[in-house]
């Protein structure tokens, strides 16, 4: 079942991805050659319980951290370790929030330092597929539109949509009805309508869309060991345009000031 949310509704889960945009802007401030992702992840949940929120993914279904933190072929779901990162490699940050009743959720991939050219196209063709999808998610079309218009854009600059992994309704739940597939046909699945809010999130690879479980059960990897990229935002349906209740401006804003240190 669907729920559509009123515009009280909404604006919860507004701020509670406000809190998620926030806390990824803190992420971004730290993530530099050397830094693990346990210590992003330390950042974050600090973050979050000192604005009143707790993490989502924290817990659930026995995830054991506040982000999920993909590096390099992995796709999704990466558990937080020790392991420095190097200049050269990309991670997806993933962040959950709960508060006030309702959840927010959005990823950013970040390159770290200086990644090879065909890298930095996977990033910036997965993030403007995100917009695309965005674009078509608006009152009295389909869900398939959104579908559609990622995986043409992934698709023809040669790139491939992981099949198995979606997007997903959000609200007093983490993950609601309907998926929200990075692939699809124009004109097809559920009708949408204003008050739906959804997370829309594709996940594309340099190589074959091939994915692969790892052994700890969460870590979701790349069959052919290609770099995957992973952005997402949380949106509401509207008449005309849909309305981002997420935001990519504080990570943006931290990225742009590191560069500034660097010079």
């Amino acid at each position: 079942m669907i729920f559509y949310k009123t515009e009280e509704e909404i604006e919860k889960i507004r701020e509670s991805s406000l809190l998620v945009a926030l806390t990824l802007g803190e992420v971004a401030k730290h993530i530099r050659p050397g830094v693990t992702s346990l210590e992003l992840d330390k950042i974050a949940e600090e973050f979050i319980r000192d604005n009143g929120g707790a993490p989502a993914f924290k817990g659930h279904n026995g995830f054991p951290n506040t982000l999920c933190v993909s590096p390099n072929a992995q796709v999704v779901h990466g558990i937080p370790s020790n392991r420095p990162y190097e200049s050269g490699e990309i991670v997806s940050v993933d962040c959950g929030v709960l508060k006030n009743g309702f959840y927010g959720d959005s990823a950013y991939t970040f390159a770290i330092g200086e990644v090879k050219p065909e890298v930095q196209k996977l990033l910036d063709v997965t993030k403007e597929s995100l917009y695309r999808g965005i674009e078509a998610a608006v009152e009295g079309r389909r869900l398939g539109d959104v579908s559609f218009a990622i995986q043409e854009y992934c698709e023809s600059h040669g790139f491939s949509v992981v099949r198995e992994l979606v997007g997903h309704g959000i609200g007093k739940n983490l993950h609601e009805a309907p998926e929200v597939p990075n692939y699809g046909k124009r004109g097809s699945g559920p009708k949408l309508r204003e008050g739906l809010v959804i997370a829309i999130e594709p996940m594309i690879n340099l190589g074959k869309r091939n994915i692969v479980h790892g052994k700890d059960g969460w870590t979701i990897t790349t069959s052919d060991g290609l770099p995957s990229a992973h952005f997402e935002h949380t949106i509401a349906v509207r008449k005309g345009k849909a309305d981002i209740l997420s935001s990519f401006k504080f990570v943006e804003n931290a990225l742009e000031e590191n560069k500034l240190k660097t010079v």
